[in-house]
């Protein structure tokens, strides 16, 4: 069995930097444990924010931000569903 103290462990490696998140962030509009609509909204935004863009001709970039956070919440079955459904023109959002 190792012994590992802070002094042989380096923290600096450990942290991830400002705006790497490997789950969603808090997001007070969404107070509650189910995350359902919060999944939905955020995959909304994600293409929402792509579509501006891409219409200005500017980087999508930006909106990666909304897709790392969709899909962190959401089962990729419903995101599946929902992209076949976008491509059909029978998605039930407002994109």
């Amino acid at each position: 069995m190792q012994n590992f103290s802070a002094a042989s462990v380096n923290f600096s490696q450990t942290r991830k930097q400002k705006g790497e998140y490997t789950t969603a962030p808090f997001d007070p509009r969404f107070p509650n444990t189910n995350q359902t609509r919060n999944c939905y909204q955020n995959y909304l935004d994600y293409h929402r924010c792509t579509k501006a863009l891409a219409a200005k001709g500017k980087d999508t970039k930006l909106c990666d931000w909304y897709r790392r956070v969709f899909t962190s919440l959401c089962p990729v079955s419903w995101v599946k569903r929902w992209d076949e459904q976008r491509e059909q023109g029978t998605f039930a959002g407002k994109i």
